[in-house]
């Protein structure tokens, strides 16, 4: 579905991902570990145009989107759930998930995408007239990722889903992943947790200062070997 070819991107003079050639294939969940520094979320950042590979191509289903903005990504079926649990602290939970059905062909399903998203968040029907910033950290993250769904996309970059929060919010968030692998949507999921990661990942990549160092599918990853060179990266 995404295939990512010979990519180079950064700020700056400084150059972060160095030739990276990946593939994600549709209908699966892919894994992105790594250190701190590794360039996970410089590579997200990178597929939604907010920051402008200095070389490569970025093709969806086969048709160039390097240098697509930003803003016109949605129209191409992609969304991006950031790192930090973003949301729009004075306004209510439910204008919040409204606000992802901002593309015109997504306002006339705005009704029913709505109910899909507090069918996998019940939480977020209790408090939808709820002011965004009074929420949980948990809670927030839910609004983040429903908001992410509100434009049905077909392909989902997920930025660390599960920092700072509690065990059952995690397990929470990875059961709701789960599902949307379920109903078909693609995922590339950026995530430090590896064991929630693989378990539900298809296939896993590592990286290690901008480039691949490991491409294996979940099922086959060691988990207590994985988590050696994961932390030899870092010595």
């Amino acid at each position: 579905m995404l295939e990512i070819k010979n990519l180079r991107a950064g700020y700056g003079a400084i150059n972060v991902l160095w030739d990276l050639e990946l593939d994600f294939a549709e209908g699966q969940l892919t894994a992105i570990v790594g250190p701190n520094g590794a360039g996970k979320s410089t590579l997200m950042k990178a597929i939604m145009g907010l920051v402008a590979p200095s070389q490569g191509q970025i093709l969806l289903r086969g048709q160039p989107i390097t240098g697509c903005r930003t803003w016109d990504m949605a129209d191409h079926g992609v969304a991006l759930i950031p790192e930090g649990r973003l949301v729009f602290r004075d306004m209510s939970v439910e204008e919040n998930l409204i606000l992802g059905a901002f593309p015109a062909r997504q306002r006339p399903l705005l009704a029913r995408n709505l109910e899909h998203v507090y069918e996998l968040f019940p939480v977020l029907k209790e408090r939808r007239k709820q002011m965004a910033g009074s929420l949980s950290g948990g809670e927030a993250q839910m609004v983040a990722m429903g908001r992410g769904m509100m434009a049905e996309p077909r392909l989902l970059l997920i930025d660390e889903p599960s920092l700072g929060l509690a065990p059952v919010i995690v397990q929470n968030i990875f059961g709701t992943l789960k599902k949307l692998k379920d109903e078909g949507v693609t995922i590339i999921l950026v995530e430090q947790n590896t064991h929630m990661a693989l378990s539900v990942a298809d296939r896993v990549f590592m990286l290690r200062s901008g480039r691949v160092v490991l491409d294996q599918p979940a099922a086959q990853v060691d988990l207590e070997k994985l988590h050696e060179l994961y932390f030899s990266l870092q010595a």
